[in-house]
């Protein structure tokens, strides 16, 4: 957008408020009684209904004016926050979101059904009118008054922080019969006039039987910047000068005379002092920290601009590298560090806390507990683990999938659980955390884990593998992938479809990630994902084979060594003795149909994928690349050997080897071989 579009200003708001209110929501489940979850969803829906009012979504505003008005009665105590009213609300959340992101497709017969139910448990739990011989306790006169007058005082500024502060006086109305009467004795001569700045007060005049609360809610969320000085009708008496913060009555020495009518209270004098009191108070501190929200894609074209950057930056050290000129190498090199600090600040700023994405399916968790009538503990570990934007989005699916999964298959039901040794109440853990350049993220059940005996069954009725082929528990575990697979005995509206694990592990690969999963019978199955931190630009091992040039993702590489004289034309014997360890090698020229005879002096780079080790041999190790992936075309969608090009410093492409591809294909076939060998 060119220009900021306040209809998509108040949406992206709105989605924050809403994530809020549902994580709010989630909390009051587990602490029912917690005062301060309670304030918090109520002013997530007091926020949301004044902004849809004040950008023209009058649905929106309605309905949450009806959704708030029911769990303003939790809030004063008179409704427990039951698990039936959290599900109800969040229901009612959903269609809020719905109201918002696409009102035209929205049917009111849903809100009116979410209403009524929410209408139906707020009645149904409201308390028992007092016998009147029962006790009752006095109220304060502040807290039950029949009327007020006020003096408000906002802050000059308040008109540039989008707050219209004739909508809260006509809240103000709402509440009672009110007058208002503007107090211009601030406003400057039209020379010093400043039309961003406030100058007006008010003398208000409230009548009828409202509540201190019910005033201090309609400055909830302005109270920085709002002084008000409130006088109870019943007594005259002075009960408080700003909202939220109510101060007990003081008592007089004597009768407190009544204000004026014409000057019911001291509003001119309050705005005189408190705008300087007030912006004093607010004065952020010049250490602090402050964000600012960029559309996704100028993130984006701003790392296309790095990425032509680097491929111009290694064009400029390969010509330095043929002059003699000290000059010239110089500013070479110095061009070189500035463009790789470049590099890192752009990749950082896409960097995005992963607790963003696993917020999400705490909503997801609670849900399918309930509906499968399993009670399930949801944990979080390394929310502060970051990860490129793109990569995050792209995760969300596949995580979907296997916390589905995790409950569905995983997680006994209460009964079976607690017949044995277990807690009735299944966990399921999401961690995450940095390993060496990549990003480690394990969703972890303490169910009955996997049987390897049953899944190979499956795959043998399914024609995936032949019966009496030797394989180890890891092999078999990765039919769960296949497409088609699953173990359900019946097919629900969760799983039994075999299509969920397969969409994770199309889309982990795409990501050039890989997937392990580990299991303890009667104990549970992790399912750990190890994905890179980025996929603009990485740090790459620029090798050469034959005439061609390829690149391996650093992250990778775990050491380099030179091929033994005895073992560059054997055939057979494709493994070498590393430090005692035997380490079966691939050569590239045979895989990659290279033409010309090898180099003499070919190397093996050792490289790892999961639990997988196994040698590349190549003619030659060029060094170190900055690499930025460039994706193939789709009439090259088949090939899965490599996951992308580079665009080396001279102009030519370099392909970049997927080492996950690579070592379950060709590798896979070397590593058993060497297995039955050994």
């Amino acid at each position: 957008m060119s220009s900021l579009d306040p209809i998509e200003i108040f949406r992206t708001e709105a989605a924050e408020l809403l994530d809020t209110l549902e994580s709010t929501l989630l909390d009051l489940g587990e602490k029912p009684g917690s005062a301060v979850l309670i304030d918090t969803a109520f002013r997530a829906l007091h926020t949301i209904k004044g902004s849809g009012a004040m950008f023209g979504f009058d649905r929106v505003a309605a309905f949450t004016h009806d959704f708030e008005t029911a769990f303003d009665l939790v809030r004063q105590g008179n409704v427990p926050a039951s698990v039936e009213l959290v599900n109800v609300s969040l229901s009612a959340k959903d269609y809020i979101r719905m109201l918002i992101e696409d009102p035209d497709s929205t049917s009111d017969i849903i809100g009116e059904a979410v209403l009524e139910e929410l209408k139906h448990l707020v009645a149904g739990s409201a308390p028992a009118p007092v016998p009147a011989a029962a006790t009752v306790v006095p109220q304060p006169v502040a807290d039950a008054a029949s009327g007020w007058r006020m003096g408000v005082v906002f802050d000059p500024g308040i008109l540039r922080n989008g707050t219209n502060p004739l909508a809260l006086l006509d809240d103000l109305r709402d509440l009672g019969s009110c007058e208002i009467t503007p107090r211009l004795d601030g406003v400057p001569d039209l020379a010093a006039l400043d039309p961003e700045a406030l100058a007006i007060a008010w003398d208000v005049t409230l009548t009828g039987d409202v509540s201190r609360e019910a005033i201090d809610d309609v400055f909830i969320f302005v109270g920085d910047e709002v002084t008000l000085t409130l006088t109870s009708l019943d007594e005259e008496v002075p009960v408080a000068t700003a909202p939220e913060k109510p101060v007990d009555t003081v008592p007089a020495s004597g009768p407190v005379p009544p204000a004026p009518a014409h000057r019911p209270a001291p509003a001119a004098e309050a705005m005189a002092q408190a705008p300087e009191a007030r912006a004093a108070a607010r004065r952020p501190d010049d250490r602090s920290s402050a964000t600012v929200r960029v559309e996704a894609s100028r993130l984006d074209e701003l790392m296309d601009r790095v990425g032509e950057l680097v491929i111009a930056q290694a064009r400029l050290s390969q010509l330095a590298g043929l002059q003699a000129d000290p000059g010239i190498k110089s500013i070479s090199e110095e061009i070189e560090r500035l463009s790789a600090r470049l590099r890192d600040t752009t990749m950082g700023i896409r960097m995005v806390p992963i607790g963003s994405l696993f917020s999400r399916f705490r909503r997801l968790v609670h849900d399918l507990s309930r509906d499968l009538s399993k009670p399930v503990d949801f944990v979080t570990e390394g929310e502060d683990t970051e990860l490129d934007k793109t990569m995050i989005e792209r995760l969300a699916d596949p995580l979907v999938h296997l916390i589905r999964n995790a409950i569905d298959h995983g997680i006994e039901d209460p009964v079976r659980r607690g017949a044995g040794p277990k807690d009735p109440t299944g966990r399921i853990s999401l961690t995450a955390e940095h390993v060496g350049a990549q990003v480690l993220v394990s969703v972890r059940d303490d169910g009955a884990g996997l049987d390897a005996a049953r899944i190979r069954a499956k795959a043998e009725e399914k024609g995936l593998v032949a019966p009496g082929t030797p394989l180890t528990d890891q092999q078999i575990y990765q039919f769960l992938f296949a497409p088609g697979f699953s173990t359900a005995q019946e097919i629900s509206a969760l799983s039994g479809r075999g299509v969920g694990m397969d969409v994770v592990k199309k889309t982990i690969e795409g990501l050039r990630g890989t997937i392990d999963i580990s299991t303890v019978p009667g104990a549970g199955t992790t399912v750990s994902l190890r994905l890179p931190l980025t996929l603009a630009i990485i740090e790459g091992l620029l090798i050469r084979v034959g005439e061609g040039r390829y690149v391996l993702p650093l992250s990778a590489v775990e050491e380099c060594v030179e091929l033994p004289e005895a073992d560059r034309n054997t055939r057979g014997r494709d493994f070498l003795n590393i430090r005692g360890e035997l380490v079966p090698f691939l050569r590239l020229r045979s895989l990659f149909g290279a033409e010309g005879e090898p180099d003499p002096h070919q190397k093996v780079i050792v490289i790892t994928a999961g639990d997988a080790r196994i040698g590349l041999v190549a003619d030659q190790i060029i060094g170190n690349h900055q690499t930025v992936i460039k994706s193939l075309s789709k009439l090259h969608a088949d090939v899965t050997t490599f996951s992308g090009a580079a665009i080396l410093g001279d102009g030519t492409a370099a392909l970049i080897i997927d080492v996950g591809q690579l070592v379950a294909g060709d590798g896979a076939e070397r590593i058993q071989d060497f297995q039955e060998v050994a």
